[in-house]
């Protein structure tokens, strides 16, 4: 594991907050992979986990967002209070998500963080066009960076909130075969899928 340190925290939703981490020297990543994380603390050098880069690979930083969950007291509760100067670990990349080729990138909630750094690398270069996004949430505030993805995808992004009807939401209701049937196409276009479980199945 590698020593890096927490230079910022903020909130992008009620939820889920933004790290930016410092890089260590000569880290390299592409898009789509992950890291595991753990605080470079004798109770949690052992409890890493998994989180997936969100940044683009040239930035001096590393970004990461996770969600914090209030259920239990874990290693996303412990980052959710750190603060900037905070001895963080990191272990060299791994893959997560690879990008084979234009498609759907179909998402739910915190499920949207493994593309981001796929998405942002292809609008950097231009290749985003005609690719769609359907990205699921219980309500709009739920909904983790909309304006970039709107911006990103355009016509294409579809917004869906499983419980609360809103402008910000493009459809009511849930991501289920109805939906797919009626607004896929060509099942030949690749299909990158992350959320939990009962959304991927």
């Amino acid at each position: 594991m590698l020593q890096t340190e927490l230079l910022l925290r903020e909130f992008v939703t009620h939820d889920v907050q933004r790290y930016i981490l410092s890089k260590p020297e000569g880290y390299s990543f592409t898009p789509g992979q992950a890291l595991d994380l753990a605080i470079d603390d004798p109770e949690w050098r052992d409890q890493g986990r998994p989180f997936t880069l969100t940044n683009r690979v040239d930035d001096r930083v590393l970004e990461l967002m996770i969600k914090s969950y209030g259920s239990h007291d874990g290693v996303t509760q412990h980052l959710a209070q750190a603060q900037p100067g905070q001895k963080l670990l990191v272990s060299e990349p791994f893959d997560s998500f690879n990008y084979d080729g234009p498609g759907w990138f179909i998402a739910a909630g915190a499920g949207i963080t493994p593309f981001l750094a796929i998405i942002r690398d292809l609008a950097d270069r231009g290749q985003l066009d005609g690719q769609k996004l359907i990205y699921s949430n219980k309500t709009a505030g739920d909904i983790i960076q909309q304006r970039e993805l709107e911006a990103a995808f355009g016509e294409n992004a579809h917004f869906v909130c499983t419980r609360e009807q809103s402008p910000l939401c493009t459809h009511f209701g849930h991501v289920d075969d109805t939906f797919l049937r009626e607004h896929v196409r060509d099942l030949s276009e690749e299909f990158y899928v992350c959320g939990p479980p009962a959304f991927t199945d």
